[in-house]
């Protein structure tokens, strides 16, 4: 193995990064795995983390580090407590490090651990060409399943749990947002059995990317009215679920006022501050529901991401956006500033 590393690091508190080619390679604690990095995707959190948002600098006191963690590879060394996995493993990583003992993991909920730690946030990432991993956040891939496809199932993931939590199957669905996890759910939405599919979006290509996804009526919500097309669609009813992935506090205000009486909307993305809701009319006198996710469970999602993945008709690869290696991180941000549609992956 080399001396070194190459990766990408958040060298210090504030906008910005650095590209290292002088890391050292990680040393693995006795409950942990060294993968090759085979493929890392571009997060929103990610962005986040690059923008220095009030998000960001309340979890990353540990600079330097290296971040990113939507991510797949192999295991090249295996801690000496480690005894489920093997050296030439093919992995994904689970990112939320649970601390096992609390009462959210003793009750069967890890990902919401009260004492959370973040792969790729908290603790050192996937943005190099090697990353230390949590044995017991070690997901094997399915045979078949590419890296590429591998780095994109942690997000996927965070939409097909917004997904089992709307309940889908039989419904009317709204799904805001279609970027990648946007596009992913409305995948899953299909494949659980949605009757009808709406999604809306600011940028038409991602539109055209949502139909060919599955979904039935798209709409460009800054040309459009979404409440008044989701009501068109339902004769005058409106969605019984909806699912928000752009934690726009328009799209949500939006979303709410889409659902029939008694219908559910699902937050999945994280708004930057805090959105105003008229609670009374918009919730309570219409007894909606209204709850969030949290990544994805522990590892019932995991699993259904898999079995939707060998689906009849379902694909990620109209989801990938494009590959560059590691050094073309600029490239690949520019693409998701520009509003490129699909999954930005990087490939050390």
């Amino acid at each position: 193995m080399q001396a070194a590393m190459r990766g990408i690091c958040k060298m210090s508190a504030g906008p910005g990064y650095e590209y290292r080619t002088d890391l050292p390679i990680p040393e693995i604690k006795d409950d942990e795995v060294l993968m090759k990095v085979r493929a890392t995707a571009v997060c929103g959190t990610d962005m986040h983390i690059l923008a220095w948002n009030e998000w960001a600098a309340n979890r990353m006191k540990n600079l330097p580090i290296v971040f990113g963690h939507e991510t797949a590879g192999e295991i090249v060394r295996v801690g000496a407590a480690v005894t489920n996995l093997k050296v030439g493993d093919r992995i994904s990583v689970e990112t939320h490090i649970p601390c096992g003992h609390c009462f959210s993991c003793r009750t069967g909920n890890m990902h919401i651990c009260e004492n959370m730690k973040l792969f790729g946030v908290t603790e050192p990432g996937a943005f190099a060409e090697y990353a230390p991993v949590p044995a017991g956040c070690a997901v094997p891939l399915a045979e078949g399943v590419s890296y590429e496809m591998g780095a994109m199932l942690e997000a996927m993931g965070a939409g097909v749990h917004g997904v089992e939590r709307a309940d889908v199957k039989g419904k009317t669905v709204l799904v805001s947002g279609c970027g990648p996890i946007g596009l992913m759910a409305i995948g899953a939405c299909r494949v659980h059995g949605a009757a009808k599919i709406v999604a809306c979006d600011l940028f038409d290509e991602k539109l055209a990317l949502a139909r060919t996804m599955g979904a039935d009526i798209t709409v460009n919500s800054g040309k459009e009215d979404v409440v008044k097309a989701v009501l068109a669609a339902t004769e005058g009813r409106g969605a019984d679920a909806a699912i928000d992935i752009s934690g726009s506090g328009r799209a949500i205000v939006s979303g709410l006022r889409s659902l029939r009486k008694g219908g559910i909307l699902v937050s999945v993305g994280l708004p930057n501050g805090e959105i105003p809701i008229d609670l009374t009319e918009d919730i309570i006198y219409r007894e909606i529901t209204y709850t969030g996710i949290s990544g994805r469970r522990m590892f019932e999602t995991w699993d259904d991401c898999m079995d939707i993945l060998r689906a009849p008709g379902f694909s990620l690869e109209p989801v990938i956006g494009g590959v560059y290696p590691l050094e073309d991180f600029d490239t690949a941000i520019g693409a998701i500033r520009s509003g490129a549609p699909g999954k930005m992956i990087l490939v050390p």
